[in-house]
């Protein structure tokens, strides 16, 4: 198996303009516990990889609460 057989669906990324505050519903709408950022270069006209931000960063600037009812969302089974 290769690594580009394991992907499935169309991948979630956030744009680097994006408010900090859409990150966490993002993630929890599609539960996904790390969200690739991308930024769109507009004279090349490619859209690049600048970071990756996961629920441990997000966790660092949330209040407990906050971050328990991220976790039991994205971390619940189905």
């Amino acid at each position: 198996m290769t690594s580009g057989q394991l992907p499935q669906g169309k991948p979630i990324t956030s744009d680097a303009g994006v408010d900090t505050d859409q990150v966490p519903r993002a993630m929890k709408e599609h539960r996904i516990r790390r969200l690739p950022v991308t930024d769109y270069h507009r004279p090349v006209g490619m859209i690049s990889p600048v970071g990756m931000i996961s629920e441990t960063r997000l966790a660092r600037r949330r209040s407990e609460k906050q971050v328990g009812h991220f976790v039991e969302v994205v971390c619940a089974t189905t």
